[in-house]
């Protein structure tokens, strides 16, 4: 498989850590060289930015605020890390990208998707994913999956959550040359394979 950027994304407790790691493993089995990647972080300057970003006293962060942060932290992060690795014709693997902006920051203070894909394109330098998996669970189910403290945007109320995950599809529905989606709330094993098969071409 020649170098792509291929992106896991979705809700909180969706599985994207986990079959980030099955798709590496896998990918990495088939002879293919992997980097993979967390948004916002990866980075030094990144992951100051990600602790910022979702520490839980930080209550007063403006939505705009909030949306420049997570774009600075991509920027280094595309600079650093992924456009290095793409050059040297490995694939990455991305933990969450601009999607996630596009359904978390969508509409606060009134942001536009308009606005938020014209700020990313400068963060990114206009290299978007060839691939974006939306890995899609309800909010209700998704949350009974995290076993830890909640971060400062999972403790947002359940109809915030309910809206993100709209916002997810949404972006899939109106590019399905770029998006797909799959069902997480099935089996590690199961959702790994639709991903395989998509991953793949098979």
């Amino acid at each position: 498989m020649a170098a792509r950027f291929l992106v896991l994304d979705g809700p909180e407790g969706c599985g994207k850590s986990t079959q980030l790691q099955l798709l590496a493993d896998r990918l990495s089995r088939q002879g293919v060289a992997v980097v993979c990647v967390r948004d916002p972080g990866t980075t030094r300057i990144g992951e100051q930015i990600r602790a910022i970003l979702l520490d839980p006293s930080h209550g007063e962060m403006a939505m705009r605020c909030e949306m420049l942060l997570y774009m600075a932290a991509r920027a280094q992060m595309m600079s650093q890390s992924i456009a290095p690795a793409l050059a040297q014709g490995q694939t990455v693997l991305c933990d969450r990208f601009v999607s996630s902006t596009l359904a978390y920051q969508l509409g606060g203070e009134g942001l536009t998707a308009q606005q938020i894909q014209a700020v990313a394109d400068i963060a990114i330098g206009g290299r978007w994913p060839d691939l974006t998996i939306i890995l899609d669970i309800a909010p209700q189910r998704a949350f009974e999956r995290v076993q830890r403290a909640k971060d400062r945007i999972e403790q947002r109320p359940i109809e915030y959550h309910q809206q993100v995950r709209q916002n997810f599809l949404a972006q899939a529905q109106a590019d399905p040359q770029r998006y797909r989606v799959v069902d997480a709330d099935r089996t590690p094993e199961e959702v790994h394979q639709d991903i395989w098969r998509l991953v793949s071409g098979q």
